[in-house]
């Protein structure tokens, strides 16, 4: 079956459901979402979770889970990460960062997916899940214009190259969810200021729910006809960012007026954030990131190859953000 077409049927059965699992970053926003889909959808029986992070405290609730061992680790250390591996029968790659120095974006898109290579082929771990970006180019790193799509793109060309690795590759758009720090944010803001300057208002991007994301994940690990592919995982709606903004403000009942801002502009705005303590709203990155939009390109399969419809921004945060 051919899955390289947007328009490809539903893939066949599931098949090869792993037995031990390693997820990096299992402790975020993602990743818990994941663990919990990973839980309901192939049952806690099907596999044991092992989940490194820093500071155990930040997964006190999952290590409460049935099947899954929380392990204090440093992921970035080789010889942690070779123990951490050492039984698994896959990996999933959820480690990422928004904001950050170019060093500290190499260190953690780049570096750790090239010792994370070279552990799978010292351990005999063989596949292996790595959550990338929408925007990231399928060509040249180079070309993207962003030290964060960069070392995306640089990220994913190691794995490619690396022997023997049965790799998948998802890129999301922005996710949104009950517990996301982007549109949630804006809607706290709007609660705050009686006008809304916007850097980057034009910035297009197609939001996904974590839940789809979480979804999709499960499914490409229990299908072998997904390896070596790399799947958009995009929601049903394209959105500029001041269109976002505006529908947080909207849902959280604190609508206020969206100024958007010139682009000379909204890079002092961002610079100046990008000083503050603590991470920023926006940063020089994000808006250079913005300028390649943040959508599903078409040139790979979407979450409907999964089986999986898109769930709309507008079905699940309004009662969200009333909530709070």
């Amino acid at each position: 079956m051919n899955l390289t077409s947007p328009m490809s049927p539903l893939l066949p059965p599931m098949t090869a459901t792993p037995h031990r699992l390693l997820v990096l970053g299992g402790t975020g926003f993602v990743g818990r979402a994941f663990v919990a889909r990973w839980l309901a959808m192939a049952g806690s029986g099907a596999a044991t979770l092992c989940i490194p992070t820093r500071r155990r405290v930040r997964g006190h609730a999952l290590a409460m889970l049935p099947g899954v061992e929380l392990v204090e680790a440093d992921v970035h250390d080789p010889v942690q990460l070779d123990r951490l591996l050492q039984g698994a029968d896959a990996v999933v790659n959820l480690v990422a960062i928004l904001h950050g120095s170019p060093a500290q974006f190499e260190r953690t898109h780049v570096t750790l997916p090239q010792q994370l290579a070279a552990a799978c082929q010292r351990t005999g771990v063989r596949r292996l899940m790595q959550v990338s970006a929408l925007g990231v180019p399928d060509g040249d790193p180079a070309s993207a214009p962003s030290h964060y799509l960069r070392s995306k793109a640089r990220g994913e060309q190691v794995l490619r190259a690396a022997p023997d690795l049965a790799l998948t590759v998802l890129r999301p758009s922005v996710i949104f969810g009950a517990e996301d720090r982007f549109i949630r944010l804006f809607a706290r803001l709007q609660a705050l200021v009686p006008v809304m300057a916007l850097a980057g208002a034009t910035a297009r991007f197609q939001p996904v729910w974590v839940e789809d994301v979480a979804r999709a994940l499960v499914r490409c690990l229990q299908d072998q006809g997904t390896v070596g592919q790399t799947i958009e995982c995009a929601g049903p709606d394209v959105l500029t960012l001041a269109e976002l903004v505006r529908l947080a403000g909207r849902w959280s009942g604190h609508g206020r007026l969206v100024l958007p801002l010139p682009a000379w502009a909204g890079r002092v705005q961002a610079a100046a954030l990008g000083l503050l303590p603590g991470e920023p709203l926006m940063s020089c990155d994000n808006l250079d990131s913005m300028r390649v939009p943040n959508v599903a390109t078409g040139r790979h399969p979407g979450l409907e190859a999964l089986g999986t419809t898109p769930t709309a921004i507008s079905v699940v945060m309004p009662p969200v953000l009333r909530r709070r």
